[in-house]
């Protein structure tokens, strides 16, 4: 990795916009274990496995992208 390339990487790394989505989306995951353990009911729990889902894919995406994983 050439300096050119550390440097971009660190900009993004320190991009408050990446911090910003990562809480945004660890709030939509903890929304679904919420909703998941909420009530007794087959149609939310089926909606909380996938917003739970959804939201652990994209907390891992945005992690990945501030480690630069390509």
């Amino acid at each position: 990795m050439d300096a050119k390339e550390r440097e971009n990487s660190m900009k993004t790394a320190n991009d408050s916009a990446i911090y910003s989505s990562l809480a945004l989306w660890a709030v939509v995951t903890v929304v679904g274990v919420f909703l998941r353990f909420a009530f007794d009911s087959l149609t939310l729990s089926l909606v909380s496995w996938a917003i739970l889902a959804f939201g652990f894919v994209m907390c891992c995406v945005t992690a990945f992208k501030i480690l630069n994983a390509k």
